[in-house]
Protein backbone atom coordinates (compact mmCIF):
# COMPACT_ATOMS: atom_id res chain seq x y z
CA UNK A 1 0.00 0.00 0.00
CA UNK A 2 3.16 2.17 0.61
CA UNK A 3 4.70 3.46 -2.94
CA UNK A 4 8.44 4.94 -2.34
CA UNK A 5 9.41 7.59 -4.86
CA UNK A 6 11.50 6.63 -7.63
CA UNK A 7 13.33 9.57 -9.24
CA UNK A 8 12.89 12.34 -6.67
CA UNK A 9 14.38 15.43 -7.84
CA UNK A 10 17.43 16.78 -6.59
CA UNK A 11 15.98 19.70 -4.95
CA UNK A 12 12.79 18.30 -3.03
CA UNK A 13 11.52 19.93 0.11
CA UNK A 14 9.53 18.53 2.28
CA UNK A 15 6.12 20.45 3.70
CA UNK A 16 6.99 22.32 6.48
CA UNK A 17 3.16 21.38 7.64
CA UNK A 18 0.81 19.15 7.49
CA UNK A 19 -1.64 20.07 4.52
CA UNK A 20 -4.82 21.93 5.96
CA UNK A 21 -7.62 19.67 3.79
CA UNK A 22 -10.28 22.05 4.05
CA UNK A 23 -7.87 25.59 2.28
CA UNK A 24 -4.90 24.26 0.25
CA UNK A 25 -2.47 24.50 -2.37
CA UNK A 26 -0.90 20.99 -3.36
CA UNK A 27 2.51 20.23 -2.58
CA UNK A 28 4.51 19.56 -4.88
CA UNK A 29 5.33 16.19 -3.78
CA UNK A 30 1.25 16.20 -3.38
CA UNK A 31 1.36 16.56 -6.96
CA UNK A 32 3.65 14.12 -8.31
CA UNK A 33 2.21 11.13 -5.97
CA UNK A 34 -1.89 11.94 -7.57
CA UNK A 35 0.52 12.47 -11.66
CA UNK A 36 1.56 8.69 -10.60
CA UNK A 37 -1.87 7.71 -9.17
CA UNK A 38 -3.76 9.25 -12.41
CA UNK A 39 -1.56 6.83 -14.37
CA UNK A 40 -2.48 3.53 -12.34
CA UNK A 41 -6.05 4.41 -12.67
CA UNK A 42 -5.66 5.05 -16.35
CA UNK A 43 -4.44 1.73 -16.49
CA UNK A 44 -7.10 0.59 -14.72
CA UNK A 45 -9.46 -0.69 -17.98
CA UNK A 46 -11.78 -2.53 -16.62
CA UNK A 47 -13.17 0.91 -14.28
CA UNK A 48 -13.08 2.98 -16.78
CA UNK A 49 -17.28 3.29 -17.50
CA UNK A 50 -17.70 3.04 -13.44
CA UNK A 51 -14.91 5.94 -12.95
CA UNK A 52 -15.87 8.28 -15.63
CA UNK A 53 -19.65 9.13 -14.13
CA UNK A 54 -17.35 10.93 -11.61
CA UNK A 55 -14.80 9.44 -8.09
CA UNK A 56 -12.46 11.30 -5.30
CA UNK A 57 -9.25 10.13 -5.22
CA UNK A 58 -6.76 11.32 -2.64
CA UNK A 59 -2.99 10.63 -1.99
CA UNK A 60 -1.15 11.21 1.71
CA UNK A 61 2.64 11.68 1.28
CA UNK A 62 4.84 10.06 4.17
CA UNK A 63 7.54 7.97 5.64
CA UNK A 64 8.07 5.13 6.49
CA UNK A 65 9.76 3.47 9.72
CA UNK A 66 13.09 3.52 7.46
CA UNK A 67 12.77 7.19 6.53
CA UNK A 68 11.77 6.40 3.01
CA UNK A 69 9.78 9.01 1.15
CA UNK A 70 6.32 7.62 -0.69
CA UNK A 71 2.43 7.91 -0.80
CA UNK A 72 -0.84 6.24 0.00
CA UNK A 73 -3.86 6.66 -2.11
CA UNK A 74 -7.25 6.10 -1.43
CA UNK A 75 -10.60 6.52 -3.21
CA UNK A 76 -14.26 7.78 -1.67
CA UNK A 77 -16.88 5.32 -1.37
CA UNK A 78 -16.41 1.41 -3.67
CA UNK A 79 -15.30 0.98 -6.75
CA UNK A 80 -16.79 -2.01 -7.90
CA UNK A 81 -18.95 -2.96 -5.50
CA UNK A 82 -15.90 -3.02 -3.06
CA UNK A 83 -13.58 -0.76 -0.45
CA UNK A 84 -10.45 -3.20 -1.21
CA UNK A 85 -8.46 -3.10 -4.17
CA UNK A 86 -4.71 -3.36 -4.39
CA UNK A 87 -2.90 -0.20 -4.54
CA UNK A 88 -4.96 1.18 -2.41
CA UNK A 89 -5.36 1.51 1.42
CA UNK A 90 -8.72 -0.34 2.90
CA UNK A 91 -11.58 1.30 4.18
CA UNK A 92 -11.33 2.15 7.77
CA UNK A 93 -14.13 -0.24 7.96
CA UNK A 94 -15.41 -2.79 5.50
CA UNK A 95 -19.19 -3.19 5.41
CA UNK A 96 -19.33 -4.90 2.01
CA UNK A 97 -18.67 -8.33 3.63
CA UNK A 98 -21.40 -10.76 2.45
CA UNK A 99 -21.38 -12.77 5.67
CA UNK A 100 -21.37 -9.79 8.00
CA UNK A 101 -23.73 -7.93 9.92
CA UNK A 102 -24.23 -4.96 8.04
CA UNK A 103 -25.04 -7.19 4.60
CA UNK A 104 -27.13 -9.80 6.20
CA UNK A 105 -29.43 -6.77 7.93
CA UNK A 106 -29.19 -4.58 4.63
CA UNK A 107 -30.47 -7.47 3.38
CA UNK A 108 -33.62 -7.66 5.75
CA UNK A 109 -34.66 -3.74 5.19
CA UNK A 110 -34.50 -5.33 1.08
CA UNK A 111 -36.96 -7.65 1.71
CA UNK A 112 -39.18 -5.15 3.83
CA UNK A 113 -38.73 -2.70 1.34
CA UNK A 114 -40.22 -5.52 -1.59
CA UNK A 115 -42.72 -6.47 1.30
CA UNK A 116 -43.72 -2.35 1.23
CA UNK A 117 -43.77 -2.01 -2.62
CA UNK A 118 -45.84 -5.50 -2.65
CA UNK A 119 -48.43 -4.27 -0.09
CA UNK A 120 -48.91 -0.39 -1.83
CA UNK A 121 -49.35 -1.91 -5.35
CA UNK A 122 -51.68 -5.10 -4.53
CA UNK A 123 -54.58 -5.85 -7.03
CA UNK A 124 -56.67 -5.32 -3.93
CA UNK A 125 -55.78 -2.31 -2.95
CA UNK A 126 -55.89 -0.75 -6.00
CA UNK A 127 -59.74 -2.15 -6.30
CA UNK A 128 -60.61 -1.02 -3.50
CA UNK A 129 -59.43 2.61 -3.75
CA UNK A 130 -61.28 2.36 -7.27
CA UNK A 131 -64.08 1.37 -5.65
CA UNK A 132 -63.72 3.87 -2.97
CA UNK A 133 -63.22 6.58 -5.61
CA UNK A 134 -66.04 5.55 -7.85
CA UNK A 135 -68.20 5.46 -4.53
CA UNK A 136 -67.26 9.41 -3.08
CA UNK A 137 -68.55 10.34 -6.18
CA UNK A 138 -71.14 8.80 -6.84
CA UNK A 139 -72.57 9.61 -3.37
CA UNK A 140 -71.51 13.33 -3.51
CA UNK A 141 -73.55 13.46 -7.05
CA UNK A 142 -76.78 11.93 -5.93
CA UNK A 143 -76.82 13.48 -2.60
CA UNK A 144 -76.09 17.07 -4.55
CA UNK A 145 -79.44 15.98 -6.62
CA UNK A 146 -81.40 15.22 -3.74
CA UNK A 147 -80.35 18.50 -1.99
CA UNK A 148 -81.56 20.02 -5.28
CA UNK A 149 -85.04 18.81 -5.46
CA UNK A 150 -85.37 19.55 -1.46
CA UNK A 151 -84.53 23.12 -2.60
CA UNK A 152 -86.71 23.07 -5.40
CA UNK A 153 -89.79 21.97 -3.05
CA UNK A 154 -88.67 24.21 -0.05
CA UNK A 155 -89.19 27.38 -2.83
CA UNK A 156 -92.56 25.62 -3.30
CA UNK A 157 -93.53 25.70 -0.04
CA UNK A 158 -92.38 29.09 0.90
CA UNK A 159 -94.36 30.60 -1.87
CA UNK A 160 -97.45 28.25 -0.91
CA UNK A 161 -97.39 29.39 3.10
CA UNK A 162 -97.21 33.12 1.75
CA UNK A 163 -101.28 32.25 0.43
CA UNK A 164 -104.11 31.47 2.76
CA UNK A 165 -104.20 27.91 3.63
CA UNK A 166 -106.11 25.68 6.15
CA UNK A 167 -104.35 24.44 9.30
CA UNK A 168 -104.59 20.87 7.41
CA UNK A 169 -102.59 21.86 4.38
CA UNK A 170 -99.87 23.31 6.55
CA UNK A 171 -99.54 20.31 8.41
CA UNK A 172 -99.02 18.62 5.23
CA UNK A 173 -96.10 21.18 3.96
CA UNK A 174 -94.48 20.62 7.47
CA UNK A 175 -95.20 16.67 6.84
CA UNK A 176 -93.41 16.93 3.17
CA UNK A 177 -90.90 18.99 4.69
CA UNK A 178 -89.54 16.65 7.38
CA UNK A 179 -90.11 13.52 5.07
CA UNK A 180 -87.47 14.87 2.47
CA UNK A 181 -84.90 15.57 5.61
CA UNK A 182 -85.28 12.18 6.64
CA UNK A 183 -84.94 10.93 3.52
CA UNK A 184 -81.36 13.27 2.59
CA UNK A 185 -80.21 11.46 5.88
CA UNK A 186 -80.74 8.44 4.97
CA UNK A 187 -79.33 8.77 1.54
CA UNK A 188 -76.13 10.40 3.11
CA UNK A 189 -75.68 7.74 6.23
CA UNK A 190 -76.36 5.39 3.25
CA UNK A 191 -73.52 6.25 1.28
CA UNK A 192 -71.39 6.95 3.96
CA UNK A 193 -71.96 3.44 5.32
CA UNK A 194 -70.25 2.13 2.01
CA UNK A 195 -67.33 4.37 1.57
CA UNK A 196 -67.08 4.33 5.68
CA UNK A 197 -66.80 0.08 4.67
CA UNK A 198 -64.26 0.69 1.67
CA UNK A 199 -62.13 3.51 4.12
CA UNK A 200 -62.34 0.68 6.76
CA UNK A 201 -60.53 -2.36 4.72
CA UNK A 202 -58.16 0.22 2.57
CA UNK A 203 -57.20 1.26 6.43
CA UNK A 204 -56.06 -2.45 7.39
CA UNK A 205 -53.87 -2.18 4.67
CA UNK A 206 -51.87 0.92 5.15
CA UNK A 207 -51.53 -0.03 8.59
CA UNK A 208 -49.87 -2.98 7.38
CA UNK A 209 -47.74 -0.57 5.26
CA UNK A 210 -47.05 1.73 7.98
CA UNK A 211 -46.04 -1.31 10.32
CA UNK A 212 -43.37 -2.53 7.75
CA UNK A 213 -42.32 1.48 7.30
CA UNK A 214 -41.95 1.34 11.08
CA UNK A 215 -39.87 -1.64 10.92
CA UNK A 216 -37.74 -0.54 8.34
CA UNK A 217 -37.08 2.90 9.79
CA UNK A 218 -36.00 1.52 13.07
CA UNK A 219 -34.12 -1.30 11.24
CA UNK A 220 -32.26 1.23 9.16
CA UNK A 221 -31.53 3.49 12.21
CA UNK A 222 -30.25 0.63 14.30
CA UNK A 223 -27.96 -0.65 11.50
CA UNK A 224 -26.74 3.06 11.15
CA UNK A 225 -25.98 3.28 14.93
CA UNK A 226 -24.19 -0.02 15.08
CA UNK A 227 -22.07 0.78 11.72
CA UNK A 228 -20.82 4.44 13.14
CA UNK A 229 -19.56 2.23 16.18
CA UNK A 230 -17.62 0.06 14.07
CA UNK A 231 -15.55 2.95 12.78
CA UNK A 232 -12.62 3.22 15.12
CA UNK A 233 -10.26 6.01 14.09
CA UNK A 234 -7.45 7.54 15.75
CA UNK A 235 -5.16 10.62 15.77
CA UNK A 236 -1.76 11.29 15.90
CA UNK A 237 -1.65 11.34 19.78
CA UNK A 238 -2.77 7.45 19.29
CA UNK A 239 -6.21 8.37 20.74
CA UNK A 240 -9.30 6.71 19.04
CA UNK A 241 -13.13 7.35 19.09
CA UNK A 242 -15.93 6.37 17.15
CA UNK A 243 -17.32 7.89 14.47
CA UNK A 244 -21.05 8.55 16.30
CA UNK A 245 -18.72 9.70 19.44
CA UNK A 246 -16.89 12.50 17.69
CA UNK A 247 -20.32 13.70 15.60
CA UNK A 248 -22.03 13.54 19.35
CA UNK A 249 -19.41 15.77 20.85
CA UNK A 250 -19.09 18.23 18.34
CA UNK A 251 -23.02 18.52 16.81
CA UNK A 252 -24.82 16.73 18.95
CA UNK A 253 -25.94 14.61 16.08
CA UNK A 254 -25.48 10.94 14.77
CA UNK A 255 -22.89 11.47 11.62
CA UNK A 256 -24.36 11.89 7.88
CA UNK A 257 -24.22 8.42 5.67
CA UNK A 258 -21.10 7.48 4.61
CA UNK A 259 -19.08 8.98 7.19
CA UNK A 260 -15.75 7.42 6.90
CA UNK A 261 -15.96 6.61 3.36
CA UNK A 262 -14.01 9.68 2.04
CA UNK A 263 -10.74 9.47 0.68
CA UNK A 264 -8.57 11.36 3.75
CA UNK A 265 -10.17 9.87 6.45
CA UNK A 266 -8.92 6.23 5.17
CA UNK A 267 -5.39 7.96 4.28
CA UNK A 268 -4.56 9.49 7.75
CA UNK A 269 -6.05 5.77 9.51
CA UNK A 270 -3.55 3.63 7.12
CA UNK A 271 -0.77 5.90 8.08
CA UNK A 272 -1.40 5.60 11.43
CA UNK A 273 -2.08 2.21 12.06
CA UNK A 274 1.52 1.08 9.89
CA UNK A 275 3.60 3.74 11.59
CA UNK A 276 4.11 6.21 8.74
CA UNK A 277 4.73 9.93 9.31
CA UNK A 278 2.21 11.86 7.41
CA UNK A 279 3.35 15.08 5.61
CA UNK A 280 0.92 16.17 3.26
CA UNK A 281 -2.59 15.23 1.23
CA UNK A 282 -4.64 16.13 -1.29
CA UNK A 283 -8.12 15.14 -2.70
CA UNK A 284 -8.48 15.24 -6.39
CA UNK A 285 -11.63 14.45 -9.02
CA UNK A 286 -11.58 12.22 -11.52
CA UNK A 287 -13.90 11.52 -14.19
CA UNK A 288 -17.52 13.77 -15.64
CA UNK A 289 -18.50 16.05 -12.62
CA UNK A 290 -22.02 15.08 -11.27
CA UNK A 291 -25.69 17.06 -12.25
CA UNK A 292 -25.73 20.33 -10.91
CA UNK A 293 -21.91 20.66 -9.32
CA UNK A 294 -19.15 21.54 -11.06
CA UNK A 295 -16.06 19.17 -10.42
CA UNK A 296 -13.43 19.34 -12.77
CA UNK A 297 -11.08 16.51 -13.93
CA UNK A 298 -7.89 16.61 -12.57
CA UNK A 299 -8.61 19.62 -10.55
CA UNK A 300 -7.39 19.24 -6.44
CA UNK A 301 -10.81 19.84 -3.84
CA UNK A 302 -11.30 20.57 -0.03
CA UNK A 303 -12.70 17.72 2.51
CA UNK A 304 -16.56 18.16 2.44
CA UNK A 305 -17.51 20.42 5.72
CA UNK A 306 -20.59 17.91 6.39
CA UNK A 307 -19.44 14.36 7.19
CA UNK A 308 -15.22 15.18 7.53
CA UNK A 309 -14.92 18.58 9.11
CA UNK A 310 -15.88 17.04 12.04
CA UNK A 311 -14.36 13.73 11.79
CA UNK A 312 -10.75 14.86 10.49
CA UNK A 313 -10.63 18.12 13.60
CA UNK A 314 -10.25 14.77 15.64
CA UNK A 315 -7.63 12.78 13.24
CA UNK A 316 -5.49 15.50 12.85
CA UNK A 317 -5.07 16.00 16.50
CA UNK A 318 -1.34 15.79 17.24
CA UNK A 319 -0.40 16.61 13.75
CA UNK A 320 1.49 20.20 13.12
CA UNK A 321 -1.07 21.48 10.87
CA UNK A 322 -0.81 24.36 8.71
CA UNK A 323 -3.37 26.88 9.47
CA UNK A 324 -6.73 27.12 7.45
CA UNK A 325 -6.22 30.34 5.41
CA UNK A 326 -9.95 30.89 5.39
CA UNK A 327 -9.68 31.18 9.05
CA UNK A 328 -7.61 33.88 9.12
CA UNK A 329 -8.90 36.85 10.27
CA UNK A 330 -5.66 39.51 10.52
CA UNK A 331 -7.36 41.61 7.52
CA UNK A 332 -8.50 45.12 8.52
CA UNK A 333 -10.87 46.92 6.73
CA UNK A 334 -10.90 50.78 4.94
CA UNK A 335 -13.89 53.14 5.04
CA UNK A 336 -14.64 54.30 1.42
CA UNK A 337 -18.15 56.12 2.52
CA UNK A 338 -19.75 57.67 5.73
CA UNK A 339 -22.48 59.99 6.16
CA UNK A 340 -25.00 60.71 8.46
CA UNK A 341 -26.97 57.17 8.07
CA UNK A 342 -24.69 54.52 5.84
CA UNK A 343 -21.07 53.58 5.90
CA UNK A 344 -19.09 51.52 3.01
CA UNK A 345 -15.90 49.98 3.22
CA UNK A 346 -13.58 47.98 1.37
CA UNK A 347 -13.85 44.42 2.89
CA UNK A 348 -10.51 42.73 1.97
CA UNK A 349 -10.49 38.54 0.31
CA UNK A 350 -10.71 36.36 3.94
CA UNK A 351 -12.39 38.60 6.22
CA UNK A 352 -15.96 37.67 6.92
CA UNK A 353 -18.98 39.86 6.48
CA UNK A 354 -20.54 39.55 9.91
CA UNK A 355 -19.24 37.69 12.84
CA UNK A 356 -19.03 33.98 12.18
CA UNK A 357 -18.92 31.23 14.19
CA UNK A 358 -17.06 31.35 17.59
CA UNK A 359 -17.58 35.39 17.09
CA UNK A 360 -14.80 35.31 14.73
CA UNK A 361 -13.63 38.63 13.58
CA UNK A 362 -15.66 40.34 11.21
CA UNK A 363 -15.94 43.76 9.12
CA UNK A 364 -18.74 44.52 10.91
CA UNK A 365 -17.19 43.82 14.53
CA UNK A 366 -14.49 46.08 13.35
CA UNK A 367 -17.02 48.74 12.27
CA UNK A 368 -18.52 48.77 16.00
CA UNK A 369 -14.80 48.75 17.20
CA UNK A 370 -14.64 52.31 15.36
CA UNK A 371 -17.65 53.93 15.97
CA UNK A 372 -17.79 52.55 19.94
CA UNK A 373 -20.59 50.36 21.42
CA UNK A 374 -23.05 52.91 21.41
CA UNK A 375 -23.12 52.53 17.59
CA UNK A 376 -26.11 50.87 16.20
CA UNK A 377 -24.37 49.38 13.04
CA UNK A 378 -26.62 47.20 10.96
CA UNK A 379 -25.84 45.24 7.83
CA UNK A 380 -27.75 45.86 4.36
CA UNK A 381 -26.18 42.85 2.66
CA UNK A 382 -23.01 40.46 2.38
CA UNK A 383 -20.35 39.36 0.50
CA UNK A 384 -18.99 36.67 0.57
CA UNK A 385 -16.08 35.66 2.92
CA UNK A 386 -13.54 35.47 0.13
CA UNK A 387 -14.69 38.18 -2.12
CA UNK A 388 -12.92 41.58 -1.57
CA UNK A 389 -14.83 44.82 -2.16
CA UNK A 390 -17.69 47.48 -1.51
CA UNK A 391 -19.43 46.85 1.88
CA UNK A 392 -22.52 48.53 2.91
CA UNK A 393 -23.52 49.08 6.79
CA UNK A 394 -26.43 51.24 8.01
CA UNK A 395 -25.96 53.59 11.44
CA UNK A 396 -29.34 52.92 12.16
CA UNK A 397 -32.17 50.37 12.50
CA UNK A 398 -35.03 52.06 9.74
CA UNK A 399 -31.72 53.02 7.51
CA UNK A 400 -31.40 48.90 7.75
CA UNK A 401 -34.54 48.36 6.78
CA UNK A 402 -34.70 50.76 3.78
CA UNK A 403 -31.38 50.23 2.32
CA UNK A 404 -32.57 45.68 2.79
CA UNK A 405 -36.33 47.00 0.91
CA UNK A 406 -34.03 48.34 -1.71
CA UNK A 407 -31.82 45.20 -2.47
CA UNK A 408 -34.60 43.08 -2.18
CA UNK A 409 -36.85 45.09 -4.60
CA UNK A 410 -33.69 45.00 -7.18
CA UNK A 411 -32.75 48.88 -7.06
CA UNK A 412 -29.57 48.48 -5.89
CA UNK A 413 -27.04 48.14 -9.00
CA UNK A 414 -23.72 46.21 -8.13
CA UNK A 415 -20.91 45.79 -10.62
CA UNK A 416 -18.39 42.84 -9.85
CA UNK A 417 -14.51 42.36 -11.45
CA UNK A 418 -13.40 38.68 -11.07
CA UNK A 419 -10.12 37.42 -13.15
CA UNK A 420 -10.92 33.84 -14.63
CA UNK A 421 -9.35 31.04 -16.32
CA UNK A 422 -9.75 30.51 -20.08
CA UNK A 423 -11.66 32.41 -22.22
CA UNK A 424 -15.66 32.78 -21.98
CA UNK A 425 -17.05 31.27 -25.25
CA UNK A 426 -19.09 34.55 -25.99
CA UNK A 427 -17.52 37.96 -24.81
CA UNK A 428 -20.94 39.19 -23.05
CA UNK A 429 -24.38 37.55 -22.28
CA UNK A 430 -26.59 36.60 -19.76
CA UNK A 431 -26.05 33.47 -17.37
CA UNK A 432 -29.43 31.87 -15.95
CA UNK A 433 -29.18 29.01 -13.35
CA UNK A 434 -30.84 28.36 -10.42
CA UNK A 435 -28.90 27.38 -7.38
CA UNK A 436 -29.29 25.78 -3.89
CA UNK A 437 -27.25 24.93 -1.26
CA UNK A 438 -25.81 21.50 -1.17
CA UNK A 439 -26.27 19.97 2.38
CA UNK A 440 -23.95 17.18 2.23
CA UNK A 441 -21.36 19.78 1.74
CA UNK A 442 -21.95 23.15 2.78
CA UNK A 443 -21.12 26.07 1.82
CA UNK A 444 -20.85 24.44 -1.66
CA UNK A 445 -24.01 25.35 -4.03
CA UNK A 446 -25.55 23.07 -6.55
CA UNK A 447 -27.36 24.25 -9.73
CA UNK A 448 -30.96 22.51 -9.95
CA UNK A 449 -33.53 23.71 -11.97
CA UNK A 450 -36.46 21.89 -9.95
CA UNK A 451 -35.56 23.27 -6.44
CA UNK A 452 -33.25 25.98 -7.07
CA UNK A 453 -33.82 29.35 -6.66
CA UNK A 454 -33.62 32.03 -9.58
CA UNK A 455 -30.34 33.35 -10.23
CA UNK A 456 -29.30 35.77 -13.03
CA UNK A 457 -25.75 37.48 -13.55
CA UNK A 458 -24.87 39.63 -16.85
CA UNK A 459 -21.39 39.85 -17.77
CA UNK A 460 -19.06 41.50 -19.74
CA UNK A 461 -15.71 40.29 -20.92
CA UNK A 462 -13.01 43.39 -20.32
CA UNK A 463 -9.72 41.87 -21.33
CA UNK A 464 -7.53 39.36 -21.42
CA UNK A 465 -3.54 37.69 -22.15
CA UNK A 466 -4.94 34.29 -23.71
CA UNK A 467 -4.84 32.11 -20.83
CA UNK A 468 -7.15 33.91 -18.40
CA UNK A 469 -9.53 36.97 -18.14
CA UNK A 470 -11.35 40.20 -16.65
CA UNK A 471 -14.93 39.62 -16.77
CA UNK A 472 -17.74 42.43 -15.77
CA UNK A 473 -20.58 40.41 -13.67
CA UNK A 474 -23.54 42.46 -12.98
CA UNK A 475 -25.85 40.35 -10.47
CA UNK A 476 -29.35 40.62 -10.68
CA UNK A 477 -30.20 38.64 -8.11
CA UNK A 478 -27.89 37.84 -5.06
CA UNK A 479 -27.82 34.38 -4.41
CA UNK A 480 -24.89 32.43 -2.48
CA UNK A 481 -21.49 31.70 -4.54
CA UNK A 482 -24.44 32.95 -7.31
CA UNK A 483 -21.06 34.28 -9.57
CA UNK A 484 -18.39 31.82 -8.37
CA UNK A 485 -20.96 28.92 -9.81
CA UNK A 486 -22.44 31.04 -12.86
CA UNK A 487 -18.25 31.43 -13.86
CA UNK A 488 -17.12 27.85 -13.35
CA UNK A 489 -20.33 26.28 -14.69
CA UNK A 490 -20.37 24.13 -18.05
CA UNK A 491 -23.56 26.02 -18.83
CA UNK A 492 -22.27 29.71 -17.78
CA UNK A 493 -19.06 30.84 -18.75
CA UNK A 494 -16.93 27.90 -18.32
CA UNK A 495 -14.39 29.40 -16.50
CA UNK A 496 -13.77 29.33 -12.75
CA UNK A 497 -12.25 32.28 -10.85
CA UNK A 498 -8.79 32.25 -10.10
CA UNK A 499 -8.47 31.29 -6.55
CA UNK A 500 -12.24 29.30 -6.06
CA UNK A 501 -11.08 26.43 -4.48
CA UNK A 502 -14.34 24.95 -4.32
CA UNK A 503 -15.11 25.51 -7.83
CA UNK A 504 -12.14 25.88 -9.76
CA UNK A 505 -8.34 25.46 -8.16
CA UNK A 506 -6.98 27.16 -5.40
CA UNK A 507 -4.68 30.45 -5.24
CA UNK A 508 -3.39 33.39 -2.92
CA UNK A 509 -6.60 34.52 -3.18
CA UNK A 510 -10.27 34.35 -4.61
CA UNK A 511 -10.25 37.06 -7.57
CA UNK A 512 -13.82 38.49 -7.22
CA UNK A 513 -14.04 42.27 -6.19
CA UNK A 514 -17.29 43.89 -5.82
CA UNK A 515 -15.87 47.07 -7.45
CA UNK A 516 -18.78 49.67 -7.53
CA UNK A 517 -22.27 49.98 -5.90
CA UNK A 518 -25.20 52.37 -7.01
CA UNK A 519 -28.78 53.34 -5.13
CA UNK A 520 -30.96 56.30 -4.18
CA UNK A 521 -30.22 56.94 -1.02
CA UNK A 522 -33.04 56.08 1.56
CA UNK A 523 -33.13 59.82 3.62
CA UNK A 524 -31.41 62.36 0.71
CA UNK A 525 -33.28 60.95 -1.94
CA UNK A 526 -29.49 61.45 -4.16
CA UNK A 527 -28.06 59.16 -6.43
CA UNK A 528 -25.41 57.55 -4.40
CA UNK A 529 -22.25 55.70 -6.35
CA UNK A 530 -19.70 54.07 -4.25
CA UNK A 531 -16.93 52.83 -6.09
CA UNK A 532 -13.22 50.83 -4.95
CA UNK A 533 -11.21 49.84 -8.28
CA UNK A 534 -8.96 46.79 -7.80
CA UNK A 535 -5.95 46.17 -9.74
CA UNK A 536 -5.40 42.75 -11.60
CA UNK A 537 -2.18 43.77 -13.39
CA UNK A 538 -0.03 41.10 -11.84
CA UNK A 539 -1.76 38.80 -14.25
CA UNK A 540 -0.40 40.70 -16.97
CA UNK A 541 -4.02 41.74 -17.94
CA UNK A 542 -5.47 45.04 -19.16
Amino acid sequence: MFHPFDNLPDDVRLPEQFTCPFCYTPHPLVQLAADELMKHIAARTEWQAELQAGKMFGVLVAQNKSGQLGYIAAFSGLIAGSGNHTFFVPPIFDYTQTDGHFKQTESQISELNRQIEAAQNSQQLTELRRQLTETEAQAEAETAARKSVNQEHKAERDRRRKQPLTATELAELTRQSQFEKAELRRLQQFWAAKTDCLKSQISTFEIEIEQLKNRRRLMSEDLQQWLFEQYVVFNARCESKTIGRIFTEERGSVPPAATGECAAPKMLQYAYKHGLRPLAMGEFWWGDSPEGEIRQHGNFYPACHNRCRPLLGFMLQGLDVEPNKLEQNQLQISIIYNDDWLVAVNKPAGLLSVPGKDNADSALTQLQKIYGETADIQPVHRLDMQTSGVLLFAKDKQTQVSMMQLFERRQVKKRYVAVVEGIPAVEQGIVSLPLRLNPDDRPRQIVDFKHGRKAVTRYKVLGGNGKLTVVEFLPETGRTHQLRVHAAHPSGLNCPIIGDNLYGSPADRLYLHAERIEFTHPATGEKITIECKEDFCGFGLE
